[in-house]
């Protein structure tokens, strides 16, 4: 009786639950990765298996970074494990070889790397699985890492696909296809110089990649699908990688997801989502990814042609922009030292208010570069350097011979009026001019995919507070105050909201930095006096702004959340502090740029010793703009104070206050040289008092 007893139970049991081992009705879900694979590397002819698997997928680019601007396979199949950006330090290289134990295996150091602070979700993916009573089949030891559980073990292990006899048993499988890193590799690590692997080589890895990714293919069973990624960086310079997703209603339609908010690339954590979404499996809510989406469908050749060109673009602009900034820097500083030997000879100005304007409208310009489309050309980074040239010359050609080119804050209005109207245009139409700009963010280095990166902010916040300030001159010295406090307060509110909004400008710190600029504008176009006491309570209300608007992120469905509300859901589970961290030595890194420190320093340099000595350095043409402009002083403080709070609580630092010198000191230097001195003293209504 006790036998039939015991089997009665183990019976009942087996229905409730069956083994983890046991054989699986449903094909596996198949992750592959395949760590430096590019776009460029796949054809019809040197990978055959590669372009076969393209033509039965909906296809993007994945862009691979976690924690620093490169990812070695380490940190990218360590991501996919943990479901969130993870890495074990600078310069690794492939992942460690697992220790057998049986048919399954235990990868070495794992309660290590669960020990570090970028490694503490580690074991999430293979976690769900078993939790969801699924085994899981590693083949090489990046799918061990990938698909080991909180132990570090998986359920069983090949090295390779050759080794693996049973491709059905479990649910869900990983391949790792290294063929492309190792040839990188010197002394175990990626090298930290740039890439010196000859062409020849690299088409005979891409091929030996190809044969492996194929001999996989070959063993999975009918309809398993196959989430194929490029996992890590090769070399020493970051690029988008391969996504493929093979499943039954794949429809040629290129990958996004909502993490990113683009029609064609996904991210490395997004990886994680995917795969347990294609099984069936619950996604735990540490997972900070989502499942891939495939969108607008085209042909094959045309996904591919495009997929490539977005990571020439993304690699073209990141190679390009430090070349830029160091060459806007040298010219700012040239143009300042120009500007004092003329000025300071009372010699004709007018050329230089003129270049001021031309520099004020530069940085506009490397967005609104990008309505062109550039990367279809032959020599695509000359093509936007002359755009940029051509539209700052064309905007600055537009501000001085106008109607409005009369009065000496015509042209500095509508240079202000201009940047803000693109910044704006495009915060409304999905921040496309941001993004693979000179002066905003590329997918290839993956700091931010879609809202309002903090130069753009920097722009946006100067522009609105300089053009308010002029218009609230014009009313003020009709008599109007109240309405020029109602125009600065009204314009620089919805500037703020639209910057701060989720899903439109996403930005946190531009938040906290807007609104004591917008307050401080606004009582001192009101004749009212800052203290510091108000300046702080300014900032503090900036944070409980910014608070309040990430609370409404956390409150949406997840799908929809952006960085905002996923930042809320870290500071209730205790897990933000690593996050902020990073962002504060990001931000204390910049302060020793060499690129724009010097933008800082002589722009700052230049309008103080104007002030404090005018007839030495500028023949009083500041203070000249400030007497016959009283607002435009207003809006000069507000621009500066969200340029100085802006450094202190954005991970760009001072790129923050260069963009709002860049822009706001070359404005009141056109209109200092174009003011001519006011015949009587300033009324009651002009002075502007300012105590801060």
């Amino acid at each position: 009786m006790r036998w039939a007893y015991f089997l009665l139970v183990a019976s009942a049991l087996w229905w409730i639950a069956p083994p983890a081992h046991a054989a699986q009705e449903e094909p596996p879900v198949a992750l592959i990765g395949v760590p430096g694979l590019l776009w460029d590397d796949v054809d019809p002819h040197a990978t055959p298996n590669l372009w076969r698997l393209a033509g039965e997928s909906d296809l993007g680019s994945v862009s691979v970074k976690t924690v620093g601007t490169l990812a070695c396979p380490f940190d990218g199949w360590l991501s996919v494990s943990a479901g969130v950006r993870s890495a074990v330090g600078q310069r690794c290289g492939l992942p460690p070889e697992p220790e057998r134990t049986g048919e399954g295996a235990r990868v070495p150091g794992f309660d290590g790397l669960r020990a570090r602070r970028d490694g503490t979700y580690a074991g999430t993916l293979g976690a769900a699985v078993h939790a969801a009573g699924h085994c899981t089949t590693a083949v090489g030891p990046g799918a061990a890492l990938a698909l080991a559980d909180a132990d570090g073990k998986v359920d069983v292990y090949a090295p390779e696909p050759a080794a693996l006899a049973d491709w059905s048993r479990c649910r869900v499988l990983a391949v790792d296809v290294d063929e492309l890193i190792r040839p990188y590799l010197a002394g175990g690590h990626l090298p930290a110089v740039p890439d010196a692997l000859g062409p020849e080589r690299r088409r005979e890895a891409v091929r030996a990649a190809d044969a492996e990714v194929g001999a996989a293919l070959a063993k999975l069973p009918a309809g398993a699908q196959v989430v194929l990624s490029g996992i890590g960086d090769h070399g020493s310079v970051p690029h988008l990688r391969v996504a493929m997703w093979k499943r039954a209603e794949a429809s040629g339609g290129l990958l996004g997801t909502a993490s990113t908010r683009r029609g064609d690339i996904v991210i490395i954590t997004d990886t994680t989502p995917t795969v347990l979404t294609a099984a069936g499996i619950p996604v735990p809510p540490t997972v900070i990814g989502l499942p891939w989406q495939a969108g607008e469908r085209l042909p094959l050749e045309e996904a591919v042609a495009e997929l490539r060109r977005a990571d020439m673009m993304g690699t073209g602009i990141r190679n390009t922009t430090g070349l830029f900034f160091t060459g806007f820097a040298v010219i700012t500083v040239s143009f300042y030292a120009i500007a004092y030997y003329v000025l300071s000879r009372r010699r004709n100005a007018g050329a230089v208010g003129v270049v001021a304007l031309g520099l004020a409208a530069v940085p506009v310009s490397t967005y609104a570069v990008n309505v062109f489309p550039w990367g279809h050309g032959p020599y695509p980074i000359a093509l936007v350097i002359t755009g940029v040239v051509a539209i700052a010359s064309a905007i600055t050609a537009f501000a001085v011979l106008g109607p409005w080119r009369r009065g000496p804050l015509g042209p500095p209005g509508v240079v202000a009026a201009i940047i803000g109207i693109v910044m704006v245009a495009d915060l409304l139409t999905g921040t496309n001019l941001q993004f693979n700009s000179l002066m905003g963010y590329t997918a290839v280095v993956g700091g931010r995919y879609y809202g309002l990166a903090n130069i753009p902010f920097a722009l946006l916040a100067t522009s609105v507070l300089m053009t308010a300030a002029v218009a609230a001159d014009h009313l003020v010295r009709a008599g109007r105050r109240r309405a020029a406090v109602a125009l600065v307060s009204t314009l620089g509110v919805a500037a703020m909201l639209l910057a701060g909004w989720p899903g439109i400008g996403s930005d946190f710190g531009g938040v906290i930095a807007f609104v004591p600029g917008i307050a401080v504008t606004a009582l001192l176009v009101a004749g009212k006096r800052v203290s510091v006491l108000k300046f702080v309570g300014f900032c503090a209300l900036g944070g409980v702004t910014v608070s309040a608007l990430a609370v409404l992120d956390y409150l949406r469905p997840a799908p929809s959340q952006t960085h905002l509300g996923r930042f809320v859901g870290m500071v209730l589970d205790g897990t933000f502090m690593p996050m902020i961290l990073r962002k504060l030595g990001a931000m204390l890194n910049t302060m020793l740029s060499p690129n724009l420190m010097p933008i800082v320093i002589t722009g700052l340099a230049f309008l103080i010793f104007a002030i404090m000595r005018p007839g030495k350095i500028s023949a009083g043409v500041v203070p000249q703009a400030f007497e016959r402009a009283p607002m435009l002083k207003a809006g000069l403080i507000g621009a500066l104070v969200s340029g100085v709070v802006g450094m202190l609580v954005n991970d760009s630092g001072t790129a923050v206050l260069s963009m709002v010198v860049a822009v706001a000191v070359p404005l009141v230097l056109y209109a200092g040289i174009h003011s001519e001195p006011l015949a009587e003293p300033a009324s009651e209504e002009a002075p502007v008092a300012a105590k801060i």
